[in-house]
């Protein structure tokens, strides 16, 4: 790619960023290329649909993700790796509106541009899974689909006003959930429930 084609491409990608970060992963390409000062015809030939130009916009991320899943799963315990990296993900996840509805979906369709990203995401996420059963202190009975759904759920909740204040208590509940009370700080209760409104 030409470099004037590359500069293009990635502040296309920018201000793709900024709108779905705004206004979610349904903006309008075209309101995203106005944004841009190009014509839409100009973003679609870098980006010929919408899935397109979100993979690439957060291909980037997923690899991070997967990226500090094998650095927690080589420097901390298995208890602080797996819910580090939970925790992360749930983060990143608030962050783009309805990109967890964009990856259920794109995890069971193989013909999307995310399907890979996400399969390697969840991959990631099950090594430590399965890593912190294996030490006795993750329980057994859920695999990397559940915490992949369990993302979801929680950056949902992060994602509805008038739920986002309960979101850090809910974390740590579904936390204290997935791990046994074998050296579990969040398991045994570490933090205890607030009075509710």
């Amino acid at each position: 790619m030409r470099a004037d084609a590359r500069k293009n491409r990635d502040h296309l990608l920018a201000v793709a960023g900024t709108a779905v970060t705004e206004q979610g992963v349904d903006v309008s390409l075209r309101d995203i290329a106005r944004r841009a000062d190009v014509g839409l015809a100009t973003l679609l030939r870098h980006f010929p649909t919408r899935e397109a130009l979100l993979d690439a916009l957060l291909r980037t991320s997923f690899d991070e993700l997967t990226a500090k899943a094998g650095e927690f799963e080589t420097a901390s315990s298995p208890e602080d790796a797996l819910i580090s990296w939970l925790r992360d993900c749930v983060a990143w996840t608030t962050e783009y509106r309805g990109v967890t509805v964009l990856m259920a979906a794109a995890i069971e369709d193989t013909e999307s541009a995310l399907h890979a990203s996400c399969v390697t995401l969840r991959a990631a996420g099950a090594r430590l899974l399965t890593r912190a059963q294996a030490a006795g202190i993750a329980r057994g009975d859920i695999d990397g689909a559940d915490l992949f759904a369990l993302v979801a759920m929680l950056a949902w909740v992060g994602d509805q006003p008038s739920l986002a204040p309960r979101a850090d208590r809910l974390f740590e509940v579904v936390a204290s959930a997935i791990l046994t009370s074998a050296g579990s700080s969040h398991a045994e209760g570490e933090h205890r429930p607030q009075t509710r409104n």
